[in-house]
């Protein structure tokens, strides 16, 4: 075998052995960290507002009520932002993503190796995914979970502070973009990547806000598992 043509070998075969490599220690970090609960730091702590954490088996969302005591969310998140503009709305849903992935992939059919690359090495921008909804209802997919109003505010904050503003301070609405009647999106702070997905954005709303968590994840898996789910 020529020289050229070994050192070629040598060389594909210790990338794809780096590759698998790094695959490999992501996978079992994620395992690992995922199974490391933090506690919820007042187990006392009265249950004045619900709000509840969603999957839809992969991407997570926190569930509050559009208004209540603490904050009005349809003030600075207008229902006229979303195609049905439906006032009779209850909840809105909070998710933070890759913006390329939200807006080019509205189904997994739609997803190319470019989005998934550019999300997945910080090359992206995010954006805030906002759903409404009538009702919610406990179920295997949605978690009801009861704060009280200290750490509801530190949650309505981190969830405030994800929001990139314009120059008047208010929220960027991207217009034209929507999977639905019922949704909208909004330009957003931070990068998406393997180590901070949408479902870490939600893994650390919960240690915000003093709630039941993971050490670490970046799935839905790990977050819905320290809940029993």
């Amino acid at each position: 075998m020529p020289l050229t043509l070994r050192k070629t070998l040598k060389f594909t075969g210790y990338t794809i052995g780096g590759i698998l490599g790094v695959a490999a220690l992501y996978i079992g970090s994620a395992l690992v960290l995922s199974a490391i609960p933090v506690a919820k730091t007042d187990p006392n702590a009265p249950a004045d507002v619900t709000v509840f954490l969603h999957t839809n088996g992969v991407h997570t969302d926190i569930v509050l009520p559009i208004k209540a005591e603490q904050i009005d969310w349809s003030q600075s998140l207008p229902i006229a932002n979303i195609p049905s503009q439906d006032s009779t709305m209850r909840y809105i849903a909070f998710g933070w993503g890759d913006k390329g992935f939200y807006l080019d992939t509205p189904t997994w059919a739609d997803l190319k190796f470019s989005t998934a690359f550019v999300a997945a090495f910080w090359l992206g921008s995010s954006a805030m995914h906002t759903t409404y909804f009538h009702s919610l209802a406990p179920g295997p997919e949605t978690i009801p979970l009861h704060l009280s109003h200290a750490e509801y505010a530190r949650l309505i904050a981190y969830i405030q502070r994800s929001f990139a503003l314009d120059a008047a301070g208010r929220a960027q609405h991207i217009k034209g973009h929507s999977y639905g009647q019922d949704d909208a999106f909004y330009e957003a702070h931070r990068v998406y990547s393997f180590l901070y997905t949408c479902n870490t954005w939600t893994n650390n709303a919960l240690k915000a806000s003093g709630q039941r968590a993971c050490l670490w994840t970046p799935s839905d898996k790990g977050i819905f598992h320290i809940y029993g789910r």
